[in-house]
C-alpha cells in the first residue's frame, strides 16, 4: 500500500439505520503506524490554516465534520487541491509535500493522523526553503 504520492484512501463504511461507522487501522488502511493524532476545529468559516511541509512525517487528513480543501504542492510545479467533505475517506500526504488547509466551512473538524510524534525540527515553514529542499532531494 505504500506510495510516495498524495491520494484519497476510502475507509471502511458500515452502514446502519442507526448511523454509519467508519474506522482506521494504521499499517492497514493507511501506510504507516499512527504515532500522533490531532484535530483542527473552530476555524472561522472561509479561513486558512497551515502552510508548511514535513521532512519525514506522513499524514492522513479526514474531514470529520463539515468541509475544507487541502492544497498540496511538491515544490516542483505540481499543485493539487483535494476537497474534503466526508468522514469515510481521507487524504494520504507523504513527506516533503507543502500543505495548506483552506476554505473551512463553519463548524468543520479536520482530524490528522501522523506517522511521527511532534518534532519541531521536522517542519519546514518557509515555502522558498521547501522548494530548494524538494528540488535537492530528486536532482
Amino acid at each position: 500500500m505504500a506510495s510516495n504520492k498524495a491520494h484519497i484512501i476510502n475507509l471502511p463504511k458500515i452502514e446502519d439505520p442507526r448511523g454509519n461507522l467508519s474506522f482506521i487501522e494504521g499499517n492497514n488502511h493507511i501506510p504507516f503506524k499512527i504515532e500522533r493524532t490531532y484535530w483542527i476545529y473552530d476555524v472561522p468559516g472561509g479561513r486558512t490554516r497551515s502552510g508548511h511541509a514535513f521532512r519525514t512525517q506522513e499524514e492522513f487528513i479526514i474531514a470529520l465534520s463539515g468541509s475544507f480543501d487541502v492544497i498540496l504542492d511538491d515544490g516542483k510545479g505540481n499543485r493539487n487541491t483535494f476537497h474534503m467533505s466526508r468522514s469515510y475517506y481521507g487524504l494520504y500526504v507523504p513527506p516533503m509535500m507543502w500543505r495548506e488547509i483552506v476554505n473551512f466551512s463553519t463548524n468543520s473538524v479536520a482530524a490528522i493522523l501522523s506517522s511521527t510524534k511532534y518534532n519541531e525540527a521536522d517542519y519546514i515553514e518557509d515555502f522558498n526553503l521547501f522548494k530548494e529542499t524538494a528540488n535537492e532531494t530528486n536532482d
